[in-house]
């Protein structure tokens, strides 16, 4: 196939992204090329990281983030620590500087393969996250799930991480929860003016929680970094829980630290490569790199 990039499919605690090379390009991955990823079962996908040269001195690349509706994101923290791997592979490098809609990203691999990503500073204020109607305290807004004397949910914890979110505190087990039937009507609240990512919390100890999230244009996901990072400030903001937590989401634990220093939030886990191939990203047609090279771990785009 002609006019092809390299790409990696990898994941980050079971969250599904394709790391897209577009750099020395100009084009950009289309929703219509999303779409007919997604549609596969061999790629589909929550997040595309699309890596594009850098627009701004001092940092490394640009990334476009899309989600599997074609449409566009602001922050995915897992697709980042994807992004990373692929590049320290490729670099050597261990840290990074990245640009996307929401601002800069920094990240870095440690030694034990772990990496963080800094996702910058929550935001409370309503017009910030945003709502469509104002709230002096996001910490707990009205909005429920059934009938009005006995809701399924209730009372959300309302934040940004470049992107909206909101929690619903449960007593019981997570997966309890109707998150599939749920997840959708809540996502296009009319509440949310650029819908938003649904999360259902736990809390186990100040230390622990569990988190399952309907993902803003992907749907259920094993694992949303930008939903565990906002579910561990309202927590921490709530008093449910201390400033670093251990956010246990479908695919594994998320580290997430809250640092009074500086107000930003850390966010530490895994990533993994699982196999690379080319794309045309006009259409979304690919094929796959030999299987024995894939098999022989090449990691770098």
């Amino acid at each position: 196939m002609a006019d092809q990039v390299q790409f990696a499919r990898m994941n980050g605690l079971g969250n599904k992204i394709l790391v897209v090379d577009m750099r020395g390009r100009k084009d950009r991955v289309t929703p219509a090329a999303a779409i007919a990823l997604n549609a596969d079962p061999a790629t589909e996908f929550d997040q595309i990281m699309a890596i594009h040269d850098p627009k701004a001195a001092g940092t490394d690349a640009w990334i476009d983030i899309i989600n599997s509706d074609g449409s566009m994101a602001q922050a995915c923290g897992n697709g980042t620590r994807c992004v990373v791997q692929a590049l320290a592979a490729e670099t050597g490098k261990k840290a990074f500087l990245f640009h996307t809609v929401a601002g800069l990203l920094e990240a870095k691999e440690h030694d034990d393969g772990t990496i963080s990503v800094d996702m910058g500073t929550p935001r409370f204020g309503w017009k910030e996250i945003p709502l469509a109607e104002e709230f002096h305290d996001t910490s707990r807004i009205e909005l429920q799930i059934g009938p009005i004397d006995d809701p399924v949910l209730h009372s959300p914890s309302v934040a940004s991480m470049g992107n909206p979110h909101a929690i619903f505190w449960v007593e019981n087990d997570v997966w309890s929860y109707e998150l599939d039937r749920f997840g959708p009507l809540l996502e296009n609240h009319p509440i949310f003016p650029e819908r938003a990512n649904i999360s259902i919390a736990r809390v186990r100890s100040r230390e622990e929680m569990d988190l399952r999230t309907w993902e803003r244009g992907a749907g259920l996901t094993l694992a949303c970094g930008s939903a565990a990072c906002a579910a561990a400030v309202s927590g921490a903001r709530t008093g449910r829980t201390k400033r670093t937590v251990t956010v246990n989401v479908p695919g594994g634990p998320l580290t997430i630290e809250w640092r009074e220093s500086d107000d930003h939030v850390i966010m530490t886990g895994p990533a993994e490569w699982e196999w690379s191939g080319r794309l045309d990203p006009a259409t979304g047609a690919f094929e796959r790199d030999d299987a024995t090279n894939s098999q022989n771990g090449a990691r770098a785009l």
